[in-house]
């Protein structure tokens, strides 16, 4: 197919379910997540994701692509766990200029209480609607689109 036929009566099916799901299910899970939690989603993702690096620390330019925001994005999160004393922020011991954003204790409490709400809210929004013999099909399906929209080379 070109880019100019008409999409197929499945392919605007796929497309405009698509589009319903990325308005949706964004709103829900962070309504879910902040009245069970206290946390926003990005906030859950930038404490999982240092509570699983080395020392659990990264620079902020790591952390902001492991969360997939921009730069300026995660360091307002940050800066914000860090008002609540999640998280801190030290200076790259080999460049001046870079930051590091470090999981404190109260982090690491924070994230461990909030695992069980977050796995809740996945299974009621998302994975209890999958079949079982699904979920690699959908999850492969997901990384592809995924890619295609965050890598410049696969969406030529």
């Amino acid at each position: 197919m070109t880019d100019e036929e008409p999409l197929a009566a499945d392919e605007m099916l796929l497309w405009a379910t698509l589009g319903r799901l990325v308005h949706a299910l964004p709103r829900v899970l962070e309504d879910d997540m902040g009245r069970a939690t206290g946390l926003s989603m990005t906030d859950f993702a930038a404490l999982l994701v240092l509570d699983q690096a080395p020392g659990r620390r990264l620079r902020m330019s790591e952390l902001a692509t492991a969360t997939g925001l921009t730069p300026s994005r995660i360091t307002r999160v940050v800066d914000a766990l860090r008002a609540h004393g999640l998280v801190d922020k030290e200076r790259h011991g080999a460049d001046a200029r870079g930051n590091v954003a470090v999981l404190t204790e109260a982090g690491r409490t924070r994230l461990d209480a909030a695992q069980p709400a977050h796995l809740a809210i996945a299974r009621r929004r998302v994975l209890d609607h999958v079949p079982p013999e699904l979920v690699p099909v959908v999850a492969n399906l997901l990384e592809v689109i995924t890619a295609a929209t965050t890598d410049p080379l696969k969406a030529v």
